[in-house]
Parts: C-alpha cells; structure tokens; sequence
C-alpha cells in the first residue's frame, strides 16, 4: 500500500513541479478569506484519487478539495489526501509546499507519504516499520531544552480564528526556545521534526489531512504528536502539538490551558490574562461630563481587511 501511495504523491507532484514552472498562469479561487485553492490542486488531488482507486477500488477517500465525494463510504480503510498543502505559498512562488496521503485503517494511521516535490524528497512511514526520507531512517532530534530548540508554527489567517490568544501562545513559546518559524505547509512542517531538522510543532484550526500523515511519520521516528493537553487521539480536534518526547512535553506544559479541551481553571486564566491586557481609558476618553466615553467599536481583523478589500481593485487577486 505504501508503494501505491508513493506512485500517486509523485504523480500529484509532477503536475505541481510543471504548473510551477509558470505560476502566474495558474487560475486561482478563493474559498474564503486567505483561502485559495488551485486548478493545480484539483487536478493532483484528481491524480492521486485515480491511482489510489485504480489499486484499491474498496477504499475510501477525504479530500481536502472534494471531502469523501469519492470512493466507497462504508470501508474500513480511508485514504486522507492533501493534494498541495501550502497553497498560498505556490500561488507567490514560495518554495514551501507539498503532497500528503496517509491511510487510515479502522480509525488509525497506517501508512502516511509527505512529498517534497521542490526537493524530490518522500518521507514515508509504514506503522511499526519506522520512519524514512527517500531511502534514509530518520529519527526525531534529540535536544532536551526548549530554549535551544527550533520550533515550527502556523499563523492564523481565517475570519473567525483567535488571533488574540494565540498571539500570546507565540509570545510564550518564543520567550522559551531558541527561535520560531512560520513556513505554512503543516505537513512538511512535521515532516522535518521526524527528521530532526526542527525539534517541535504548535498550530490551531488544523484539518485532518493537514496532519495525518504527518503524525504517522513522527511516531515512527520516536516522537509525539497530540493536541495541546497532550492527548494522542487529536486528529479532529483542530489543534496540533509535536516534536521529540522531552520537547513535546515541555510544550505541552506551555500550551495546555489554551487547549479547547483545558480544564476550566486554565481557561478562566487564559481569559483574566486577556482582559489585564485590555488598555485602560485615558483622560481623553471621557465626556465633559467626566464620564465615560460611549467606547468606540474595536477594529477587528475582520474589520481590517473589509476595510483594505474596499480599497483595493475589484479584480486584484490576493
């Protein structure tokens, strides 16, 4: 199964290394705010599908573009297809991007293939039989400090994802390590701390293909991989933390309590510490009167970029 993984990643790959080539030409769609999707996407995801079916017409498939539109909607066994994760970074010619397929069997991740088609590099995993780039095994990093650690992330950039609150996730895990980085491809990302080439991972509003083979790829090479209080069974949940066994553990002491699933005492002091942060008003914000003030409405980030959209060019792309 693995090998048929592989021929369709490259099969996807090779349609994104040729549209690459000249990507101003490639037709664009937004699905929503900072959204984007591809011609490119939809016709590798077309490609994987095809092949993955060709060998296991049984199967099921999730798709980021079509969902489960395709294959049978009863087996045990799902192929979960990312067919270019790192989109935006493709569209502005960012040198980012990759394939991700991993299958599922009876809930559980059993093969998983990233493909780096920039870099012509397969990392793969098989359950129980290890994790590898091309043909090399590979093992997660073996720093024990945070703060001399390389971590990896993802920014917020929907309408509707808490900006605030992880703005001051960043802010800790910066104040902690060595240095973070914000490449926008979570596959690839947790692809490179099964190699060891960063030691950990933190991103919210992620998807199932985003990480699915992914985390098969970090557990075979002797990492975790969870949500934020450190459960394994996370796919679902839209929150992702990963690196090496003492880096994982040290992150997760950090972000637990901006877990959705944090118990009600860390909740309660990530809000406290969200509204201390909230600027008190100032002489000039009060009437004649000596009162108050009617508070002016807050520019939010969805405010913003109405307020950009209105002044940009109707037809400008991005």
């Amino acid at each position: 199964m693995l090998n048929v993984a592989v021929k369709a990643a490259r099969a996807a790959g090779a349609l994104i290394n040729r549209a690459a080539l000249d990507v101003e030409a490639v037709r664009v769609s937004l699905k929503q705010t900072n959204d984007f999707v591809t011609e490119v996407d939809q016709a590798a995801e077309a490609a994987i599908i095809e092949t993955l079916l060709t060998a296991y017409p049984g199967h099921g498939i999730l798709a980021e573009e079509s969902g489960s539109e395709h294959g049978a909607k009863d087996s045990e066994f799902i192929w979960i297809i990312d067919p270019l994760d790192g989109t935006t970074n493709f569209i502005h010619g960012f040198p980012f991007y990759c394939v991700s397929i991993a299958l599922s069997v009876r809930g559980k991740i059993e093969q998983a293939v990233v493909y780096d088609p920039i870099r012509n590099d397969i990392y793969s995993a098989s359950k129980g039989r290890g994790a590898y780039v091309n043909d090399r095994r590979i093992r997660v990093g073996k720093r024990t400090r945070l703060q001399d650690s390389l971590i990896s992330t993802g920014f917020p950039y929907r309408p509707g994802d808490k900006l605030k609150p992880y703005l001051n996730m960043l802010g800790e895990v910066m104040s902690q390590c060595a240095g973070v980085r914000r490449p926008g491809a979570a596959a690839l990302d947790l692809a490179h701390i099964a190699a060891g080439l960063t030691d950990g991972f933190f991103e919210t509003g992620l998807q199932p293909w985003d990480v699915a083979a992914g985390s098969l790829l970090i557990t075979e090479a002797g990492g975790l991989i969870g949500n934020y209080t450190g459960e394994a069974d996370f796919i679902e949940h839209g929150e992702c933390v990963a690196g090496n066994p003492r880096i994982y553990g040290q992150l997760v002491a950090t972000l637990g309590k901006y877990s959705k699933f944090a118990g009600a005492g860390d909740k309660a002091s990530v809000r406290q510490a969200l509204q201390a942060e909230a600027p008190a008003a100032s002489p000039a914000d009060e009437g004649a009167d000596g009162q108050a003030a009617p508070a002016a409405k807050p520019t939010t980030l969805k405010s913003k970029r109405i307020k950009a959209a209105s002044a940009a060019a109707p037809d400008a792309p991005f």
